[in-house]
Order: C-alpha cells, then sequence, then structure tokens
C-alpha cells in the first residue's frame, strides 16, 4: 500500500515492474502524467543500491519530465525508467531488446530515450523491438547523440540566467565551473570556451578518459570534491542529482547554479529556499535542461538539427520568465518554474475530452507500422 500512496502522492499514473532474470534485466518504467501527450524520456542505467533507491529515482525523473514538457510548451507527458546494473559491465544485446519488449507492452503510452549509462547503440537495440524509442541513429530516421543540443540549451538558460543578475547575457570574462565532463558537460565546455570566450572553465570528473578529453580543450581540471566550492560566476551541475544540499549549498562561491543535472536540489523546498536566501540564482534543472527534451520531441515529427538547435534557443526565453515570476511573487525560482508548469497542465486539464490530439493520433498511427528489417 506504501507504494499506491507514494504514485497518489506524486500524482503518477502507472508504475511497470520489468523483470527477465534469462537475460539480468531488472528494470521499472514510471509514467508520471498523459494530460498533454505520451510519458516521454529516457531509461537510465546505473548500479543502484537497491530497489529502494531505483524507484526513488524513477519516479522522481518521470515527475520532472512531466514538468519540463510543460513548462516547455511541448505537446508531452512525463515518463522514465531505470535499468538496475552497471553500465560499463552488464549491457547486452539481449537485456536491451527485452526491455524494448516491455516498451512496446506499453502501446505509446511511454516512449524511452538515451540517458545516463545508455547510448545510441544502446537505443538500436531497443528499436529492434518497439517504435516508442527516440534518440536512435540518422539510417533510422533519429537524431543520434541528443547531447550537444542539450547542452546548447543549457548554454541559452546561463546566458539568461547573466542577464537577470548582471544586466548583460554576454559570458565574455566569466568562469563557470562544471561538475561532471560527460556528454554533456563536454560539449557546454566547448560551447563556452570556443563560442562564448569565457575567462576560465572548471571542471571535476571521476573518469579519467573525460577529464583528458576536457583538458584538450582547455578546461583545469579540479577535484570532485572541490568543484562546488570554486571561487566562480557559475556552477554548472551536469551529473548526477541531489548535490544541492545542506552541505553543498553553503560552500558555493557563485552568483548563479545553472546546469543538465536532472533532481539537483536534495530536498527541493528546503535547498530550493536556502539558495534563494543566500542570494544566488538557481536556474531550475527540468526548465534549463530541456534541450534534450526538445530534440528528441523533434525527431518523432521528422529530425531537422538546424531546427531543433532553433527550438532550444527558446530556453533562454523560458528561464526569463520563471525568473520575472521568481521577482513579481518574492518566490524561490524552483516554486516559479513549478507555477510555470502546472498552469498549462491545469489548463490543459480543463479541456473536455481529454485527447492528446490529431498529431498524436497520426504520429502513433505511423510509428506503429513495421519497421524495415523488423
Amino acid at each position: 500500500m506504501e507504494l499506491f500512496q507514494q504514485m497518489a502522492d506524486m500524482g503518477h499514473e502507472r508504475i511497470l515492474f520489468c523483470s527477465s532474470p534469462e537475460v539480468g534485466l531488472r528494470a521499472i518504467v514510471a509514467v508520471h502524467s498523459t494530460v498533454l501527450g505520451p510519458g516521454l524520456g529516457g531509461v537510465r542505467m546505473w548500479p543502484y543500491q537497491s530497489m529502494d533507491e531505483a524507484l526513488t529515482d524513477v519516479l522522481r525523473l518521470a515527475r520532472g519530465m512531466t514538468y519540463k514538457a510543460a513548462a516547455t510548451g511541448l505537446n508531452l507527458g512525463g515518463g522514465k525508467a531505470v535499468i538496475l546494473g552497471d553500465p560499463k559491465k552488464d549491457k547486452n544485446e539481449a537485456l536491451f531488446r527485452t526491455f524494448g519488449r516491455f516498451v512496446d507492452s506499453l502501446g505509446g503510452l511511454y516512449i524511452t530515450a538515451e540517458d545516463v549509462g545508455t547510448d545510441v547503440g544502446d537505443m538500436e537495440w531497443i528499436y529492434t523491438e518497439t517504435p516508442w524509442v527516440t534518440g536512435v541513429s540518422a539510417a533510422h530516421g533519429g537524431s543520434g547523440d541528443p547531447s550537444p543540443v542539450t547542452a546548447y540549451g543549457v548554454l541559452q538558460g546561463i546566458k539568461a540566467s547573466s542577464q537577470f543578475v548582471y544586466g548583460t547575457d554576454s559570458l565574455a570574462g566569466r568562469s563557470v565551473a562544471i561538475q561532471g565532463l560527460g556528454s554533456v558537460g563536454y560539449h557546454l565546455a566547448r560551447f563556452l570556451i570556443q563560442d562564448e570566450k569565457v575567462a576560465k572553465v572548471f571542471g571535476a570528473d571521476v573518469d579519467t578518459e573525460r577529464i583528458a578529453r576536457a583538458q584538450e580543450l582547455g578546461v583545469e581540471i579540479v577535484s570532485k570534491e572541490e568543484i562546488l566550492g570554486v571561487d566562480c560566476d557559475v556552477v554548472a551541475p551536469c551529473a548526477l542529482g541531489a548535490i544541492l544540499n545542506e552541505t553543498s549549498i553553503p560552500n558555493l562561491k557563485c552568483k548563479i547554479v545553472a546546469g543538465a543535472s536532472n533532481n539537483q536540489l536534495a530536498d527541493e523546498k528546503r535547498d530550493g529556499r536556502a539558495l534563494h536566501e543566500r542570494g544566488i540564482l538557481y536556474a531550475p534543472d527540468f526548465v534549463i535542461n530541456a534541450g534534450g527534451l526538445i530534440n528528441v520531441y523533434h525527431e518523432l515529427t521528422g529530425y531537422n538539427r538546424e531546427r531543433a538547435m532553433r527550438a532550444a534557443r527558446g530556453i533562454y526565453n523560458n528561464m526569463i520568465r520563471v525568473y520575472e515570476i521568481s521577482d513579481d511573487q518574492s518566490m524561490p525560482t524552483y516554486q516559479a518554474a513549478d507555477c510555470l508548469a502546472e498552469e498549462r497542465i491545469d489548463r490543459m486539464k480543463r479541456m473536455a475530452p481529454q485527447h492528446w490530439g490529431q498529431h498524436w493520433k497520426k504520429t502513433i498511427r505511423e510509428r506503429a507500422l513495421p519497421r524495415n528489417g523488423t
């Protein structure tokens, strides 16, 4: 009964537990809301310490996807999946194809994509079993790696934050500390150094290959223990969530926190208010990191990278709107972002009858057709 109460409290519509001991699959799919459209969100593969830890993560992530799509103005709901396992040791074709069959059983209610610990190759295996996957290669009409678009959207959010704090969105001469130099963190560093001409980019990661690649760009590497306390203008969390907490927030030496990580606040109310009270502008994660979602949304309608990048520029205005709501109503930015998303969801709920509309009818028909080679 505790799980049902948790679903009710957070507003989830459906949870699917996927198990196949024969291929080593243990996974959870969470669909939070389908008010605006089918729930889209990536599948994360991670060596969770327990099923409870995995369940907590997937529930939070799925809810975040609902709010991300709503705040961004996309006709999508929120969903997410997690696979319990080490992505460096436990991946195999049978595992992902079996997961694809579970996704297919939902008939388009949940559309998957890549996330932490998964990549384009994994999406290709899933695609063998279901059309309800994005982030596949261009050969199958997909967009491939969405991380450049995600990073570009984060860049727009940082520029909007700079405009709000400093009165200019130019980042020339600024300093940015990036926690996590994976796909998104690396591309963000590249944009900052090559296009924005920032004075200094600091970075930290646990992976030596990622560190070496970032150093070639000109990133100054610091330890993972020091990165959140670096004296800089912007801290950009681009690793796992819950890193803004009672321990880390007092050590921040920046004016802005704006990065790609999901669920950055360990405790939304406590830590969101702590940042607000310290005068640190927090860019709510589900607004600033929507570039990846924007990218795969465009994949569903016929992918064009230039169009996806152009749409990701809209994150700038979305962030400005969040900051205006925060300022006008004297509330922390995390609350302002929730207001922006919830207002749109509530408006759509009042439509009768609830339906996803002609766009999704057409998309569902087309994607349900047999695919070449399957």
